[in-house]
């Protein structure tokens, strides 16, 4: 079988502009499938931008190759390939209807839209609230996203990534707004999920490197659009490296949970 038959993502010269400035620069990355794969930058770096392009909302200057899921950009239907993507964000509410209930929510997830336009069929309610029992949030059922508070946001969106078998997951800095508490209940149910779903493709992105858990076996830095460092987690989170990406002086220290955390000099 060729290699690149086991690609989830596969990106080679990718040049992206945004309001007429470059913010991803000849970037080239291969993810294989089944991967548990981090992106580590500081606000600015790019990563988002990045994501966007990985599922179709931005897009390269021409000449570029984005292949995602098997499927090469500009040969097939965006609508449906995102179906077969889990996208996390604490930013995806911003663009739905501000009185989408969690409930309503977490089953646009079968159809991959951001907010429900149809009723709820009856078997798609006790899948969700199954999902949503899991994860502590059945109460948010009837509330709208806009009344929630962030961490009960990012429930429910975690929750509507799995109503579907997504062969992707891109989790994009969903720990962004939360509290100690919401943010290590957040990273326990993404180790949980990585644990029951070995199949899936995870993307992890951050700014702060102590959200990185241990089953994060490779990854990348980001900066100012270019990949700084790329590979093994353990050669990656290196200090040099952290100290260039974030222009400080980071010293690390490795908590009993095997995640890394940060310290100033």
């Amino acid at each position: 079988m060729d290699n690149k038959d086991n690609l989830a993502i596969e990106v080679v010269g990718a040049t992206v502009y945004l309001g007429g400035k470059q913010i991803i620069k000849n970037l080239s990355w291969q993810l294989e499938a089944g991967a548990r794969c981090f992106i580590l930058g500081a606000n600015g770096a790019g990563k988002t931008t990045l994501v966007k392009m990985l599922m179709g909302y931005s897009w390269p200057v021409y000449g570029a190759k984005v292949r995602v899921l098997g499927e090469t950009f500009g040969n097939v239907s965006l609508i449906e390939l995102r179906k077969r993507i889990a996208w996390v964000s604490p930013f995806i509410q911003r663009w739905s209807d501000p009185e989408t209930t969690g409930l309503e929510m977490v089953v646009s997830g079968i159809e991959s839209t951001i907010g429900l336009f149809r009723k709820v069929l009856p078997h798609e309610e006790e899948q969700a609230m199954e999902i949503m029992e899991r994860l502590n949030c059945t109460h948010l059922r009837d509330q709208s996203m806009v009344t929630m508070s962030s961490g009960e946001q990012v429930k429910i969106l975690i929750a509507r990534a799995l109503m579907t078998k997504p062969e992707l997951i891109i989790l994009d800095e969903p720990s962004v707004y939360l509290d100690i508490a919401g943010r290590e209940f957040l990273l326990n149910a993404i180790s949980d999920m990585a644990a029951k779903h070995p199949e899936t493709t995870i993307v992890f992105i951050t700014q702060r490197i102590e959200d990185i858990m241990p089953e994060f076996k490779i990854g990348m830095i980001l900066k100012d659009g270019i990949i700084e460092a790329i590979g093994k987690r353990e050669d990656v989170l290196t200090e040099e490296n952290l100290s260039k990406a974030f222009d400080l002086n980071i010293k690390l220290m490795e908590g009993k949970n095997g995640r890394l955390w940060s310290m100033i000099q």
